[in-house]
């Protein structure tokens, strides 16, 4: 049974994530403050960690941050603030996905299914590779590590499926429509700013210059490529 950790500090909504997740067949935690909640994910052994932005203790920016600095594990953002700065922040502080309030319960469910699936068949390695190396970068798809130039440098699942898919399609032009698809899936409910958000954290971690980009090429009006 996946396990999944709520850290909400509205009480009402808290309890209505809760009870639709274990209707669906997860055991769900509630932790109502910020810091405790991410003690409790530290400890926890959690496959989900659903986070509110603004919680008493730390807020959820502080525990994204925390998180992606100790551990991979499917973060997915439950908040108010429907800003697209907050939802672009929550993206590049390592947030797998971002739902608005007020949301449907379905909803929520549906995405966190779905990501589920996504992480396992990533963790299944059914990558038909086993090194994929270009100049300086090296993918070993056996135990997940990818090396710049002898250094190795830490992905989160998804920004390791997304390097995976351009290194092992060099030269090919995918839109962030085709890269949605392909990476987060058909049912994936969230737009294509997370393919900018995701591309963009790779580039500061495998680039020189992430500004001047080798690797993951922008071609303006079109989408992305893998320079060969």
């Amino acid at each position: 049974m996946k396990r999944i950790l709520i850290i909400e500090d509205d009480l009402h909504i808290a309890e209505l994530e809760r009870d639709y997740l274990q209707l669906n067949g997860f055991k769900a935690d509630i932790i109502h403050d910020g810091a405790q909640g991410l003690q409790q994910a530290f400890t926890g052994n959690y496959d989900v960690i659903i986070v509110d932005l603004m919680l008493p203790g730390i807020d959820g920016f502080e525990i994204i941050k925390s998180l992606r600095a100790r551990m991979d594990v499917l973060v997915m953002v439950v908040s108010a603030k429907d800003e697209e700065i907050d939802k672009i922040r929550g993206l590049e502080y390592g947030a797998d996905d971002y739902l608005t309030k007020p949301f449907s319960p379905g909803e929520l469910v549906a995405r966190i299914k779905s990501h589920i699936r996504r992480y396992e068949r990533l963790k299944g390695n059914l990558v038909p590779f086993e090194v994929i190396i270009h100049r300086g970068l090296e993918i070993n798809t056996a135990s997940h590590k990818v090396y710049v130039n002898g250094h190795e440098v830490q992905l989160t699942a998804r920004e390791y499926e997304l390097l995976v898919f351009f290194a092992a399609n060099p030269g090919i032009v995918f839109s962030k429509e085709h890269i949605l698809t392909a990476i987060w899936g058909n049912d994936y409910y969230g737009d294509t700013s997370t393919v900018a958000v995701h591309i963009q954290k790779i580039r500061k971690k495998i680039e020189k210059d992430p500004a001047n980009p080798e690797f993951i090429e922008t071609l303006w009006g079109t989408g992305y490529r893998f320079n060969k």
